[in-house]
């Protein structure tokens, strides 16, 4: 794992766009795998901002999704459709026939899935598949427990993950209990995965996922096994890490073409 501290989460997204400009930048039709939530709208708004100052295309690139609440039409403005065509596709030039998200409200949410795997392959697996990480250590929507072989697949939310993801909804019992994720095996496929955390809510997944053991109790940690993964953190964040100085020493110390 290739661990990035640094002291705000403002200049944690100013990194982490520079890894999603580096890798559209060495690839000629570039697959991005991409994640919702607040923590990654920093982000998007350093991406959009080398988008319009001419530093970045993505007229190249396709895109993935890693998940989409069920039940919930694209046009819903908490959709995460909604969420990511208001604060980034409709924001660079990105051909929109290349832009896939899950189908929450589709008929037949399995046969909708299966095919989800099927874009995926088709587009040649994704090189860079950012991610989030819940509290209890969810990445997509896959949650404590849950397989690590699994599949893009119809998931039922935690407790605590629909308390959290409370705060988009007007009431508690609007949050839907259903969704469509990427599964584990689908996000390990990816050539890259970046993971972005903020703020000391997050600390303790964030210990239990790069310290801690591999477990599904935090689903996170199955990372520890991918042969590619950068975790971009806050201090906050980062807090709880026993080798914080270790790693920020690391980061220090890298050759020039290892730096973003």
């Amino acid at each position: 794992m290739e661990i990035l501290i640094h002291d705000s989460p403002e200049a944690g997204a100013k990194v982490a766009a520079r890894v999603v400009r580096k890798i559209i930048q060495t690839k000629v039709n570039p697959v991005l795998g991409l994640a919702t939530g607040g923590t990654p709208l920093r982000m998007y708004k350093e991406l959009i901002k080398m988008n319009h100052a001419g530093e970045l295309s993505l007229q190249n690139c396709t895109t993935f999704n890693l998940d989409e609440y069920g039940g919930l039409p694209p046009e819903d403005k908490r959709s995460y459709h909604y969420y990511m065509m208001s604060n980034l596709f409709d924001k660079i030039d990105i051909n929109k026939d290349n832009v896939h998200l899950p189908q929450g409200n589709a008929n037949d949410l399995r046969e909708a899935c299966r095919e989800y795997e099927k874009q995926i392959k088709d587009a040649g697996g994704i090189d860079l598949q950012v991610l989030g990480i819940g509290a209890n250590g969810h990445i997509g929507f896959n949650e404590p427990t849950g397989s690590f072989a699994s599949r893009t697949w119809v998931k039922i939310l935690s407790e605590q993950t629909i308390q959290d993801n409370s705060i988009y909804f007007d009431k508690l019992e609007e949050v839907p209990r259903h969704v469509v994720t990427m599964g584990i095996a689908t996000i390990m496929e990816s050539r890259h995965c970046m993971l972005l955390a903020n703020g000391a809510k997050k600390a303790d997944a964030i210990r239990r996922m790069i310290e801690g053991p591999v477990s599904a109790s935090c689903p996170a940690s199955i990372l520890q096994m991918h042969q590619r993964v950068t975790i971009v953190l806050d201090d906050e964040a980062s807090y709880l890490l026993t080798f914080k100085d270790h790693y920020k020493w690391v980061e220090k110390n890298k050759l020039d073409w290892q730096l973003y």
